[in-house]
């Protein structure tokens, strides 16, 4: 990829926003390390509750496998538990992160996450991955994915239009979200496309060359 990102490439009012999880960063064991010691520390069937929470965020994961808990309480032990995941969890970038973020001009890229700010500086500054300016978490928004709050506060912050937006999401639930954002949407990481996405590719580094040629306009 050509490293030297120019201004008519920002000026052009293009824009990438990319989820974290699964999309740049390949936490998958982490979190279902996660999620099995939470649920074993509960005296929960590990694997019930994982395949629960891969489709309901944490709130709504806990009414379901352990209604009768405090669900306040719930939250703030498994934040201990993806806290600590941070400091000692053993994860990295998908193949061609790295050279994809820096190859993209500078303000033109950012990232969209279910996630918390603190976890992904910690996340980035373990694997090497540069930070963008615009950085949309959880705590940004009061509806996270699939409303399309997130990604339409990311374009509202770069100042764009949401047609002008490109959003790379590896799961459904950010597919939806960024579609209902108006915005286009291409899947990766992935051997077959999420309902809805534009384009689909099995590897971001296979999408890498695309997504820099969406930016700049040059292939």
């Amino acid at each position: 990829m050509d490293n030297a990102p120019t201004d008519e490439a920002v000026a052009s009012g293009r824009r990438v926003l990319f989820d974290v999880d699964g999309t740049l960063i390949d936490a998958v064991d982490n979190q279902r390390r996660v999620w099995r010691t939470w649920a074993g520390r509960h005296g929960l069937d590990p694997d019930e509750v994982y395949r629960v929470a891969l489709r309901t965020r944490p709130l709504e994961t806990f009414a379901r496998v352990a209604p009768d808990r405090d669900p306040h309480e719930c939250l703030a032990a498994l934040h201990e538990l993806e806290d600590e995941d941070v400091r000692s969890g053993v994860y990295g970038a998908f193949a061609g992160a790295a050279e994809l973020l820096s190859a993209l001009p500078p303000g033109s890229w950012g990232l969209v996450t279910s996630n918390y700010e603190h976890r992904v500086r910690g996340r980035f500054a373990r694997t090497g991955l540069p930070l963008p300016r615009v950085l949309v978490d959880a705590a940004a928004v009061a509806e996270g994915k699939p409303s399309p709050v997130p990604y339409l506060l990311a374009a509202e912050r770069f100042g764009a239009l949401p047609q002008d937006c490109l959003v790379v999401e590896d799961a459904p639930s950010g597919v939806l979200s960024g579609l209902r954002a108006g915005m286009t949407v291409w899947g990766v990481n992935a051997p077959v496309a999420v309902d809805g996405v534009h384009r689909h590719f099995t590897s971001l580094e296979e999408a890498g060359p695309e997504i820099l040629a969406f930016v700049t306009g040059v292939s």
